[in-house]
């Protein structure tokens, strides 16, 4: 597996996968976090890179994401060299978590996932809110973790509460929060807390999808 930072315990409960979103790669500051958090709590994270990142870190040169299809191949391909009995969990920051829940009911279905967590999820483009991306959502059947930023620009506490979203999907909100987590200092909450927060939800809730397999 090229373009993979693994951390956490081998024989650990279960396996989660997290993409990265457009803008930062897997060892940006906030996949870091998220992923030595879970570590620390017992879980083993696997962090991969989109093939336009792994371009952007050879040339040094800012690129645009590759086409959703290349994104959705090579998150399965990712998927596919993992050992088939280990629990896993998929998700992923902002672009990549929209992607794992693109991938999740299929994979839900043949029981090769537990459920599917989106850090940031870009519920409309930036600037755009009128061009949604829910519609695989509205129907999704994979237990799924969405920890959003109060004020997210691509999908603030006041507009996302009135989506018709799955019934499986459980929303925990980051006070003041940006796309990324970070409040605004007059708040009198600090990223750092934020993030803590973010990963105290991850790990409640895979220690929920993970007991019945247990």
């Amino acid at each position: 597996m090229d373009n993979t930072l693994v951390c956490g315990p081998t024989t650990g409960s279960a396996t989660v996968v997290l993409a990265h979103g457009a803008g930062a790669g897997m060892e940006s500051p906030f996949m870091q976090h998220m992923a030595e958090g879970l570590a620390q709590q017992g879980w083993q994270v696997i962090r991969f890179e989109f093939p336009f990142m792994a371009q952007q870190r050879v040339s040094g040169r800012k690129r645009p994401p590759n086409k959703a299809d290349i994104l959705l191949q090579c998150y399965a391909e990712q998927l596919q060299s993992l050992p088939a009995k280990q629990p896993l969990i998929i998700g992923g920051k902002s672009m990549g978590g929209r992607i794992a829940s693109l991938l999740a009911d299929a994979l839900w279905s043949q029981n090769r996932i537990l459920g599917c967590i989106c850090l940031g999820y870009p519920f409309h483009p930036l600037g755009k809110p009128e061009t949604l991306r829910v519609e695989h959502l509205q129907n999704l059947q994979t237990p799924t973790l969405v920890i959003q930023g109060e004020r997210d620009a691509m999908g603030n506490r006041k507009d996302v509460n009135n989506y018709a979203l799955s019934e499986q999907i459980q929303l925990a909100w980051m006070p003041d929060g940006d796309h990324s987590f970070k409040p605004r200092k007059k708040s009198g909450h600090s990223e750092l807390q934020n993030l803590n927060l973010a990963v105290e939800h991850m790990h409640d809730f895979l220690s929920k999808v993970v007991q019945p397999a247990s």
